[in-house]
């Protein structure tokens, strides 16, 4: 491990020349490379020994998760001990599930004598007692609960190894190079084991996935809510849903060697950050930091709306063989820019690449030219412009036709 005078301050990673980071809807950028994984064990100094350090942490990574853009880090590739983060990785599994039929929230969840007895945060299962997949994951997001994590792993895959392999398996498949896990759950690692381990950076690349899904920001949300008929009360280890004005996410950890990690995810005026802060020495300190890089983010960015899907286009295009001599095309979808504040959207232009004209019959939603947004003179992002409406050969358009005809 570096000394305190070898890590730099947090420094702010210049994108896009320092005015922006283009991204449509539907689109997303591709994460750069990485290093290599190497798996790390607890490391035997204890969080107060890292008090030194430049920054009140050992790692923090800051992005905007749509265009992938890190606005700020520090030893954002430093793989470390994860505690209970590593249950993210759990939850993005449940949310795929979820999300593609295989899973249900209303699935029954049995509590395996496993599970009953792996200690740590807990809702106290008993053997034999089960619990709705919603209720389950309520209590893994919330309450970090070991419990019910190694009950649900078991549910998904047979068995809490085969989940890790599912897990490492979907590492890969995000390109996670810095992660690596053993446990479904984050304890600590017994004599001869290894602990999880991800980076600041991985830790924001997961995020960014997990925020796609609204169950788990649904979930991750919650302040407090009940378990187990109201007998036990969930309240959510992540502080900043609390006390930060937006924060709906995501997880926190500790144990002694892993000092106090958050992930954590906020959306404000149409713009989401993400901040991770790993390796904490003092309890709540992960969640100022977190908050001081989440507030920089906000006051020194913004999202700026260039267009929305079906908003009109001051363009006509002539029409052939049709009872209407023009059509105005609408966006094909949502087109916005992750900016620096200060006067960066003076500079977008927008080029429409329309033809003069086009024949009947035309079908809504085809395409009839593109608009390129542009930057400074450089193009930043593309949409398809496409027809409002059905028109047909010596007819009329149908559902809707744009003012101006």
């Amino acid at each position: 491990m570096k000394s305190s005078a070898e890590r730099p301050p947090l420094q702010s990673v210049r994108i896009a020349g320092g005015l922006a980071i283009a991204m449509l809807a539907m689109a997303g950028v591709a994460s750069s490379a990485i290093a290599a994984h190497r798996a790390v064990r607890a490391p035997a100094a204890a969080p107060a020994e890292h008090a030194g350090l430049s920054a009140p942490y050992a790692a923090a990574c800051v992005l905007e998760p749509t265009t992938g853009a890190v606005i700020a880090g520090q030893h954002m590739h430093q793989p470390w001990p994860l505690a209970s983060v590593t249950k993210m990785m759990l939850m993005l599994i449940v949310a795929e599930k979820l999300h593609d039929g295989s899973l249900k929230l209303s699935d029954p969840i049995a509590t395996s004598a496993k599970a009953s007895k792996i200690g740590g945060s807990q809702v106290y299962l008993r053997e034999g007692e089960s619990f709705s997949l919603d209720d389950m994951m309520k209590a893994i997001v919330v309450h970090s609960a070991n419990d019910a994590s190694v009950a649900v792993a078991e549910y998904i895959a047979g068995s809490t190894d085969a989940f890790v392999v599912m897990m490492n398996q979907e590492a890969r498949r995000l390109k996670l190079a810095d992660t690596q896990y053993y446990s479904v759950h984050g304890l600590p690692p017994g004599p001869g084991q290894s602990a999880d381990a991800s980076s600041a950076y991985d830790c924001a690349m997961l995020a960014r996935e997990l925020v796609k899904y609204p169950n788990v920001l649904r979930w991750s949300a919650i302040d407090t809510a009940p378990f187990r008929n109201g007998t036990f009360q969930l309240r959510n280890t992540n502080h900043l849903v609390r006390t930060f004005n937006g924060c709906d996410g995501l997880k926190t950890g500790f144990y002694y060697q892993a000092g106090f990690n958050v992930v954590a995810t906020a959306h404000r005026g149409g713009l989401r950050l993400i901040a991770v802060v790993m390796g904490s020495p003092r309890k709540g300190e992960n969640f100022n930091q977190a908050a001081v890089l989440l507030s920089e983010g906000f006051a020194q960015y913004e999202m700026y709306q260039v267009a929305r899907k079906g908003e009109t286009v001051d363009r006509s295009i002539a029409v052939r063989r049709a009872s209407v001599s023009a059509v105005k095309p609408v966006w094909g979808q949502d087109v916005a820019l992750f900016l620096k504040r200060g006067g960066g959207k003076d500079h977008v232009k927008i080029v429409y690449d329309l033809p003069p004209s086009i024949g009947a019959p035309l079908a809504e939603g085809q395409q009839l030219g593109v608009a390129r947004v542009m930057l400074d003179g450089r193009q930043v992002a593309a949409a398809a412009l496409v027809a409002p409406g059905t028109l047909t050969a010596g007819g009329s358009l149908l559902h809707r036709l744009l003012g101006g005809l």
